[in-house]
């Protein structure tokens, strides 16, 4: 879900995390009020500062164009969302008018009843054909957009460009490449990892599966089956998980690593390479590496290829129980328009998920780049169903994939656990 430069934590767990209740819930009767204030969550920051001012900036311009109309920010943190987005689910009368939402957690809310079906909306909305298609899908479930995306998030490869020069390295074209280059690095100075990655990193390891040609899961009938023990899919999570060894990132250090953990290391100089997203940008920045780093897509198994990258990324949606319908989608509209959407990545760094907006921004900033290459390439996501959740809450494919690093499981036995556990979650 949320991807932001200034916090990391943050952004993992909201990226990252799908936590929130499945429980059928009471719709509620919403309503078309044109006056009144119209209540809007969005996720708290550790740094707000920016991102309150572009959104009171959006307030004034809202406001201006809606005489009589107020507009209520409450700011949610992160961590505590799956209590307030509940209560909100079971008691319509509390439920806001627009909430921020993470594209992990849009199954898992959709099941509920409890919010605005804005597939219509979007449609007819002039700036909607400049959403990307791939990053619009992550809004989807049941064929149904439940919400407008608000920015993206995409991972690449961060590496050291001082270290790669002293050691004559360039940027790997393959993983294959990726492997023997983290390798190289370690070897020659053992003081750092080779790639700074982790075994609870599950975002950095899906690029491997994909670009191995394996799938997570399937689905058939509206029936959804893990695919995980398929030959790709194996090749591809091996591959990551050979990179949680002694000669590159030791499994020791390195097994119980988060993605922000991993994005840390790198940040403070103590690896050659990670797997980071435009989100981490300030992290990085403010870290030992200033400077001395470059970013390029992650590659694929094939020189000139881009490994398929995770469409993590928030949206604005309208709870079904507002009461004042068009006034909600109108500021959503506003809010995830190309102006505000621009003002947000100047605040915040969020990647905006309108095309237009990206190519400008890239054109001027070239760390973008490599980011939106990779979008351009074609990204992935998981399955749209509120059973991924709790597939990731419980750490299905971590723990396969800490199996298969520190040798307690061999690949086969590993992976043949986690479809057990994740056709569980399927039902």
């Amino acid at each position: 879900m949320r991807l932001r430069r200034t916090l990391p934590v943050v952004a993992g767990l909201a990226l990252l995390a799908g936590c929130a209740p499945t429980q059928s819930a009471p719709a509620g009767g919403g309503g078309d009020d044109k006056t009144g204030t119209v209540r809007v969550w969005l996720f708290d920051e550790a740094n707000r500062a920016p991102k309150e001012a572009a959104v009171k900036e959006a307030i004034t311009e809202f406001k201006a164009a809606h005489q009589g109309v107020e507009v209520d920010v409450q700011w949610v943190p992160v961590e505590g969302r799956a209590d307030k987005f509940s209560g909100a689910f079971n008691d319509p009368a509390n439920a806001p008018d627009v909430a921020e939402f993470g594209n992990t957690d849009v199954s898992n809310y959709a099941a509920t009843g409890a919010l605005a079906d804005l597939t219509g909306d979007l449609a007819a909305w002039p700036e909607g054909k400049d959403l990307i298609p791939t990053v619009l899908d992550t809004a989807k479930s049941g064929g149904q957009t439940y919400g407008l995306p608000w920015y993206t998030g995409i991972r690449a490869l961060y590496y050291r460009t001082d270290v790669f020069t002293e050691l004559g390295l360039k940027p790997p074209a393959t993983l294959a490449e990726l492997t023997d280059t983290a390798r190289r690095i370690r070897a020659a100075k053992p003081d750092l990892y080779g790639i700074s990655v982790g075994g609870k990193y599950t975002y950095a390891m899906l690029p491997f599966l994909w670009a191995n040609g394996g799938e997570l899961a399937q689905e058939q009938g509206g029936k959804w089956t893990s695919a995980v023990t398929g030959e790709q899919a194996k090749a591809g999570v091996t591959q990551y998980a050979n990179l949680l060894k002694d000669d590159i990132c030791p499994p020791a250090q390195c097994a119980n690593l988060t993605g922000t953990q991993s994005v840390t290391a790198f940040a403070g100089g103590k690896a050659g390479m990670t797997i980071g997203g435009d989100f981490n940008r300030k992290a990085v920045e403010q870290g030992a590496v200033k400077g001395k780093y470059a970013v390029v897509p992650i590659p694929g198994t094939t020189a000139g290829s881009t490994a398929p990258a995770f469409a993590g990324g928030n949206l604005l949606g309208v709870f079904k129980a507002s009461k004042h319908r068009s006034l909600a989608l109108q500021f959503v509209e506003l809010l995830g328009g190309a102006k505000y959407q621009e003002k947000m990545y100047t605040a915040m760094g969020n990647l905006p998920t309108l095309g237009s907006v990206q190519q400008k921004l890239a054109a001027n900033d070239p760390f973008l780049k490599p980011f939106v290459d990779t979008l351009k390439a074609g990204t992935k996501f998981v399955p749209a169903t509120p059973a991924w959740s709790k597939i990731d809450s419980q750490n299905v494919l971590p723990t396969a994939v800490q199996q298969i690093a520190t040798g307690g499981k061999d690949p086969a036995a590993a992976l043949a656990d986690a479809a057990a556990a994740m056709n569980k979650a399927f039902g």
